[in-house]
């Protein structure tokens, strides 16, 4: 199977579990101090993806909605969104070790 193709099927198990655990999350209450720790670990995610310059636009954006859903005190969605980011986080962060040694497979010996 060609790396492409193993690196969009990661991605894809990754976000599909991602939205299971967070459709799971929402059938109960998120406190605010539940959403804290969550978020908190999605910018941890984040942030290694950044340092590997892996950034991905859909983290960020999961990432200000889960604030903007905090701000309005609708923790179990901001926690779910921040759940949801910190799996596109860490995506982007596998994506961007395989990456680093699959670039070899393309250079010709």
């Amino acid at each position: 199977m060609k790396p492409e193709k193993i690196m969009v099927r990661l991605a894809l198990v990754l976000l599909v579990g991602a939205t299971a655990l967070a459709g799971a999350a929402s059938a109960q209450a998120a406190t605010q101090s539940e959403f804290e720790a969550a978020y908190r670990a999605a910018t941890e995610a984040e942030q290694k993806a950044s340092a590997l310059r892996n950034q991905w636009t859909p983290t960020e954006a999961a990432l200000e909605a889960a604030a903007k859903a905090a701000a309005a005190k609708d923790y179990g969605t901001a926690m779910d969104l921040a759940r949801r980011a910190e799996a596109l986080a860490e995506a982007s962060v596998e994506q961007a070790k395989e990456q680093d040694k699959l670039w070899q497979n393309a250079v010709l010996k």
